[in-house]
This record gives C-alpha cells, sequence and structure tokens, in this order.
C-alpha cells in the first residue's frame, strides 16, 4: 500500500459537491422501482406470480436499455439522454400506478413496467463519468472516488427498500412506486442542470467507434460481475426464508443489513489507500474472498453465526466492484466509458434477478438452506471465468486519456 487519496481531498474536487447531492437524490430510489412494483402489485392483484413478474420485466428492460442510454451520453452528453430518460420514466411509473389501481389488463402493467425499466436514468454510470473527467484519470484519485460510489450505491439500496416498504404499508400501496418516481425526476432534473460538471463528448469521428462490449475484457468483468448479482439476489431471498424458518422473520432486514454493513466498511477503508496492487490482482484476490465468504453461508447453524457469516461475505462485496469499475475504465477508450459503466450495472442487476429466482425454486423445493447454494455457485462460476480469462483484463493498446470536445467545455478540475 502507498499514500493514500483521502476522501476529504476527493471531496474538495471542485464542483464535486454540485452533482453529488442531487445525484444522491436521484439514486435513492433505484431499489424502489422493483420492490414498489411488486408491493402495488400483489395489493391490486392479490398474486406473488403475477408482481414478481411485473417486476422482473422492468429489470430485464433496464438492462436492455441501460448500456444503450450510456453510450449515448457518451455519443451526445448526459444532460441530452437524461432529459428525455426522466420524462418516459416518470410518465410510465405514473401510468404504471394508474393502470394497476384501475385493475387493467395484466399486459398493460408489463408494458409500462418495461418502459419504466429501460428509462430508469442511470445516474450511477453517469457520477463515475464526471469523476474520470473531474480528476483528469488519476488512478489513486479515481480509487477513492469509486470507492466512495461503492459505498454509495450499499446506503441506497439499503435505504430505498425501507423507504419504500415504509411509505407502502403506512401511507397507501401506491406510495412507493409514487416517491420513486417524484425523487427520480427531481433528483435527475437537479443532476442535468449541473452541466459544467459533465464530461465532454466524442467527436463527430470518434462517435463512430465500436460499442464498449467489444472489448473482450470487458465481456469478462461484465460476466464476472453477473456472479456478484446472483450472491446479492439469491441472499435477499434465503435469508429471509432462513429468518421464517427460525421463527424470527423480523430479524431478515437486519442480517441482510449485516451484509451490507460489512460491504460500506470495507469499501470505505479499501478506497481510502493508494494500493501498489494491480486492480486486476485486486479483483482475483477480493473475488476469492467472496467465493470463500459465500461458501460458507449453507453451513451456518443458526441464524447467529448466518449474521456473523453475512458480515464476513459482505467484507468482499465492496472491493471487488471497486477493482472491477477501475479496471473497465483502463480497458475502454474515453468515449465508451459511461457506456462500459453500465454494463457492469446492468450485468449486476441481471444477477440479482437470476440469483433471486433460482433461490426461491431451490427454497421451494429443497428447504431454506437451499438457496444459500446459489451465491456460491454463482459467485465460483464467476471468479473461474475470471481467472481462466485474466489475460483480457490487461489493455492490449493505448488508450486515450483525453478527448476533443464539439463544443467549448470548461478546463477539467483537479483535486
Amino acid at each position: 500500500m502507498a499514500r493514500s487519496f483521502g476522501y476529504g481531498a476527493l471531496l474538495r474536487t471542485p464542483g464535486a459537491w454540485t452533482f453529488l447531492l442531487p445525484a444522491f437524490v436521484a439514486r435513492l430510489p433505484y431499489a424502489m422501482l422493483g420492490l414498489g412494483t411488486v408491493l402495488l402489485v400483489l395489493d391490486t392483484t392479490h398474486s406473488y406470480t403475477t408482481a414478481g413478474a411485473v417486476a422482473a420485466v422492468a429489470s430485464i428492460t433496464q438492462v436492455v436499455g441501460a448500456p444503450l442510454t450510456g453510450r449515448l451520453a457518451d455519443r451526445v452528453g448526459q444532460a441530452p439522454v437524461l432529459l428525455p430518460c426522466l420524462a418516459i420514466h416518470g410518465g410510465s411509473v405514473v401510468g404504471l400506478i394508474a393502470l394497476a389501481l384501475a385493475g387493467a389488463p395484466v399486459w398493460t402493467l408489463f408494458a409500462a413496467a418495461g418502459l419504466a425499466g429501460a428509462s430508469l436514468p442511470q445516474i450511477g454510470a453517469m457520477v463515475r463519468a464526471r469523476w474520470l473527467h473531474a480528476l483528469d484519470g488519476r488512478p489513486e484519485a479515481l480509487s477513492s472516488a469509486f470507492a466512495f460510489e461503492s459505498v454509495t450505491d450499499e446506503l441506497t439500496f439499503v435505504l430505498g427498500p425501507v423507504l419504500a416498504t415504509t411509505l407502502c404499508t403506512a401511507v397507501a400501496p401506491a406510495a412507493g412506486l409514487g416517491a420513486e418516481a417524484v425523487l427520480t425526476v427531481l433528483g435527475g432534473l437537479a443532476f442535468a442542470a449541473q452541466r459544467r460538471t459533465a464530461p465532454p463528448v466524442r467527436t463527430a469521428a470518434a462517435a463512430h467507434g465500436g460499442s464498449a462490449l467489444a472489448q473482450p475484457g470487458v465481456r469478462l468483468l461484465v460476466g464476472g460481475l453477473l456472479g456478484v448479482g446472483t450472491v446479492f439476489g439469491a441472499l435477499q431471498v434465503s435469508i429471509t426464508a432462513a429468518s421464517e424458518a427460525a421463527g424470527k422473520a423480523g430479524l431478515s432486514g437486519v442480517v441482510y443489513g449485516l451484509f451490507a454493513a460489512g460491504s460500506v466498511i470495507a469499501g470505505t477503508a479499501f478506497g481510502a489507500v493508494r494500493w501498489k496492487r494491480s486492480p486486476r490482482f485486486r479483483l482475483l484476490a477480493a473475488y476469492a474472498a467472496l467465493v470463500v465468504g459465500a461458501s460458507t453461508l449453507w453451513a451456518m447453524p443458526n441464524l447467529y453465526t448466518l449474521a456473523a457469516a453475512a458480515f464476513c461475505c459482505g467484507l468482499a462485496i465492496a472491493p471487488t466492484l471497486i477493482s472491477a469499475y477501475t479496471l473497465v475504465e483502463t480497458l475502454v477508450d474515453s468515449g465508451a466509458k459511461t457506456e462500459a459503466f453500465t454494463w457492469l450495472t446492468g450485468s449486476i442487476g441481471l444477477g440479482l434477478a437470476l440469483g433471486s429466482t433460482i433461490a426461491g425454486r431451490l427454497i421451494d423445493a429443497h428447504g431454506p438452506t437451499a438457496g444459500f447454494l446459489v451465491p456460491a455457485f454463482g459467485a465460483a462460476l464467476g471468479f473461474a471465468g475470471l481467472v481462466a480469462l485474466r489475460a483480457h483484463l490487461t489493455p492490449t493498446r493505448p488508450l486515450s486519456r483525453t478527448l476533443t470536445p464539439t463544443r467549448p467545455e470548461p478546463t477539467p478540475a483537479s483535486a
């Protein structure tokens, strides 16, 4: 380890707070869309199958739409992409609420949810792109920035579902989804208004470059983070089932919270130093620790040992994600970085959906312990792929670190 680039220095980067605060507001509802949809549709249709299917459609279309909006943001700028996305997303969520409350046919719920997922603004990827611009690609500073973003992601996934559940149960079944739309639109508009900190766009000539997914290393990372997503999804379902089986259903949130807390603590510490080892080494080491942690969960004899094991497993999550985002930044050219970030984020979301679905089926068939086999298998499969094809995680050509803007842009800020 070497001297750190501290969070204090990071947050003193000129213009940082102008985009961080609105971005947090816009990102908080990220984990509210699926849960809010489930709670609303369940209340209006009284069908878990229908509620889960409608939420799954939103997740799938989000995975498909995220890279497309990311690539557009690289080519034409963040604000021109954000504004129509916000309009479509807000309108489709309002439409979904109205259709559900009116008892409309199920296919209309699928259509509205699909549009809401596809248009969900990819604020997290855009924030990371702004850090790249503001910090001028300095590795020691970017490690701290990506750690900060990973911790922020964890907080949104902890706070968002709690807010959605509270609103749906204490106010009205539609309140959680309504709050998601309001926070996304208001936060997104405030974020889009901060144009001085936005990264420059590609020139017309550079815009004809290929997708970030054309890089083998990016595809490999997408596959690797799919495994991380299965850990998230399977644990949500499996911890709930284990808590209910132990007769302590109310502790499921505490146990999963400890898993998230482990990630937050490790991410904060991991990003506080500048590592001498390469991002590829750090990724493989952190992922190996994740495999070990995920493989112990099924063997825990009671809820208390499961909570301790979940906390230890969580310690590997944020370092894995931080290393992956740091690494992907070195694998693609400057004009495709936002798109690359959205591929990673979308892969985690898809893995989450797959993990929760497979774990649920195993739990129904074989009991709560069986669900914990999914994170173990998913993490092991992702790690095996990364190790076997790790040569793709080294840049094979010099990458452009600067852009020629299509219009005058402010000078990149320095920390």
